[in-house]
C-alpha cells in the first residue's frame, strides 16, 4: 500500500537551489534541449507538456521531445545514429536495457545528486538516474472477468484473450520475456506456445496495446499495475484492474542519461535534477502513471487501491548476457 509521506525538507530545498542556479546563470532563450523519450510520454495526456512548461520557466530555453514507439525503439535509434544523434538527454530506457546502453559508449556521467532516492530501489549508477517505476502486470476489465487469473500458470489455462507487445521494440514486451522466464524457468518455451494460442495479437509499442484493449478486442493486456490509477482519478471509474499473480512480477525502473554528444551538457544536467525534484515527481504519478523514485511525494488516495507485488527478475547483468537468446525462444515458440 502506498503511503502518503510529507514533502521532504531536503528535496524542497534541492528545487530552490535549482531554481536559483538559472535565475544567477540564465540560459540563452535560443538554446535548446533535444529529448529522446517514448511516445505515451510526449502525449498531451503524458508528463511531458507539464514537464517541459515549468522546466522552460526555470531555464528559459527550449526543450524539445523526439517520441519513439518505445524504450527499446530509442536504444535501436541510438545505435543507428551513432555519433550523429541529436539528443542531448534520453529518457526511458529502463534496467532492462542498461548494459546493452553503456556498451553503445553514447552516455556520459550524469553527475547528478540521488540522495533523495528511495532506499529500496538501492540505485548506484554513474551514467543513468531512475525517474519512475512500476511492476508489469496483465490488466483486465472486472465487468468482464469477475474472478480474474491470480497467476501465471492460470492466465495460461485459461481461454483468455491477450495484447502484448514485441520484446524487440518494447520495454514492457522485453518485460514479459523476463517474466515467462522467471516464472517458467526450462519450461518456458512451452509457455510461449502456451501464450501463442491466446495471443489476438503483439504490437510494437504499449500505446497501440492498452488503446486496443480499452476498445475490447482482448481481455487482459500486459500493462502496469499501476494503469488502474488513471481510471480512477481521471474517470472516476474503478473497473480497470491488475490481476495480481502468486508467482511475483517483474519491476520494471525506467531511467535518463546524457549523452555523450550534448551541446549543452551542463542544461542537460540541471534537467536530470529537475526530473527528481519534487515538483517533477509529484507530475509523473499522474500522468505518467509509475511510482516516484523519491522519498517525500504525496500520492492520491487512489494508488493505495492498487495491488501491491512482490518481485522478481534478474539483474542487468543476467538479462544482457541472455536477452538474445530469450528473443530467439520467444521468436521460435510464440510467433505463429
Amino acid at each position: 500500500m502506498n503511503t502518503v509521506p510529507t514533502v521532504s525538507p531536503g528535496r524542497s530545498l534541492l528545487l530552490g537551489i535549482l531554481s536559483l542556479f538559472f535565475i544567477h546563470h540564465p540560459a540563452n532563450a535560443d538554446e535548446m534541449l533535444t529529448i529522446y523519450t517514448y511516445d505515451s510520454f510526449t502525449s498531451e495526456w503524458g508528463p511531458g507538456p507539464q514537464l517541459e512548461k515549468r522546466f522552460e520557466q526555470i531555464c528559459q530555453c527550449d526543450l524539445v521531445f523526439v517520441a519513439a514507439e518505445d524504450g527499446v525503439s530509442i536504444l535501436n535509434r541510438l545505435r543507428i545514429e551513432g555519433d550523429k544523434s541529436r539528443a542531448d538527454v534520453v529518457l526511458g530506457l529502463d534496467n532492462g536495457l542498461l548494459v546493452e546502453a553503456r556498451k553503445t559508449n553514447i552516455f556520459q556521467p550524469h553527475k547528478t545528486d540521488i540522495s533523495g532516492l528511495l532506499p529500496s530501489l538501492t540505485w548506484q549508477d554513474d551514467h543513468f538516474i531512475p525517474y519512475d517505476f512500476g511492476y508489469f502486470a496483465f490488466v483486465y476489465d472486472s465487468n468482464k472477468i469477475p474472478e480474474p487469473a491470480d497467476s501465471f500458470a492460470a492466465l495460461l489455462a485459461s481461454d483468455a484473450k491477450i495484447i502484448y507487445q514485441d520484446p524487440r521494440t518494447s520495454t514492457p514486451g522485453q518485460g514479459l520475456m523476463m517474466w515467462v522466464q522467471a516464472v517458467f524457468t526450462d519450461r518456458s518455451a512451452e509457455a510461449w506456445q502456451q501464450l501463442a494460442e491466446q495471443t489476438v495479437t503483439v504490437t510494437k509499442g504499449w500505446w497501440e496495446s492498452y488503446g486496443m484493449f480499452l476498445e475490447g478486442a482482448s481481455d487482459y493486456v500486459l500493462s502496469y499495475t499501476t494503469s488502474p490509477a488513471y481510471h480512477m482519478l481521471t474517470e472516476d471509474k474503478h473497473h480497470i484492474k491488475a490481476a495480481q499473480f502468486k508467482e511475483g512480477h517483474i519491476r520494471q525502473i525506467e531511467v535518463a542519461g546524457i549523452t555523450r554528444y550534448a551541446k549543452n551538457p551542463e542544461l542537460a544536467q540541471h534537467f536530470l535534477q529537475f526530473l527528481l525534484s519534487t515538483e517533477a515527481q509529484q507530475i509523473i504519478p499522474v500522468t505518467n502513471w509509475m511510482l516516484p523514485v523519491v522519498e517525500g511525494v504525496a500520492l492520491p488516495p487512489a494508488f493505495s487501491e492498487l495491488i501491491t507485488p512482490v518481485s522478481i527478475g534478474f539483474t542487468p547483468e543476467a538479462i544482457a548476457e541472455h536477452r538474445k537468446q530469450w528473443i530467439l525462444e520467444w521468436r521460435s515458440s510464440a510467433i505463429r
